[in-house]
């Protein structure tokens, strides 16, 4: 198989050019509009959760002929989170679900520090989500992002799946847990640990745009999707 050259382009992006990209004509369902993909931040979080995801879809953004508009969101007004591992990030859009047509969530954080624990005891970004629900409309999470959606009730007696280390909370919670790396459940789909954020991303690509996009994003990634995806 013909690798795709990856030239250093803007250290800024951090993404470079790509030399060779040949879009992807075909998307499921023939969708013409933008695929808008909205990530959730908030203090705490786990980088890898949301740095994964983000350029999964970013990079299917040169190969396919659909455009991606991809951004982070985070509740209230626009402002600076402070990641898990002390990474700082100027989140520019604040919170407009109507605006996305899949929203990812990730996990990070302990009980007692920023994170989702956190969140959970807020209240408030559980509400917001269980209020985001609507047609049209994939809500998924990664690693312990998935108890976030168990507190706004999203998981309730659905098939879903979380890092190792949080599977018995999440069951705890109502989740039908499955011992999978990503689990499909049509408006739902949750991934389990940290790096399984790649995974969630390009089974999300494969599934929204084609497997030709998400196996030119594994080329320049220089990774291929691991274990076992779940579905109905």
């Amino acid at each position: 198989m013909r690798r795709r050259a990856v030239l250093a382009g803007s250290a800024a992006a951090g993404v470079g050019t790509l030399i060779g990209a040949q879009p992807a004509e075909a998307t499921r369902g023939g969708a013409k509009g933008p695929l808008r993909v909205r990530i959730v931040l908030f203090d705490g979080v786990e980088e890898q959760d949301f740095i994964a995801p983000q350029e999964v879809f970013s990079l299917a953004g040169w190969y396919s002929s659909r455009k991606i508009d991809t951004s982070y969101m985070v509740l209230g007004r626009p402002r600076v989170i402070t990641a898990a591992f002390g990474t700082r990030v100027t989140v520019d859009c604040g919170w407009r679900p109507e605006e996305a047509d899949l929203i990812v969530v990730p996990g990070g954080g302990r009980p007692g520090e920023p994170g989702i624990w956190a969140e959970i005891n807020s209240g408030a970004l559980p509400k917001a989500l269980a209020a985001a629900r609507r047609p049209g409309l994939t809500i998924t999470s990664l690693c312990t992002g998935a108890i976030i959606l168990a507190a706004a009730g999203l998981v309730t007696g659905r098939p879903c799946t979380t890092h190792t280390v949080a599977k018995k909370e999440l069951a705890a919670r109502g989740g039908v847990v499955k011992n999978a790396r990503v689990v499909d459940d049509g408006d739902l789909v949750t991934a389990a640990g940290i790096t399984s954020g790649l995974d969630l991303a390009l089974h999300l690509v494969a599934r929204e745009l084609n497997a030709d996009v998400a196996v030119q994003v594994e080329e320049a990634l220089e990774y291929q999707a691991r274990g076992t995806v779940w579905t109905r």
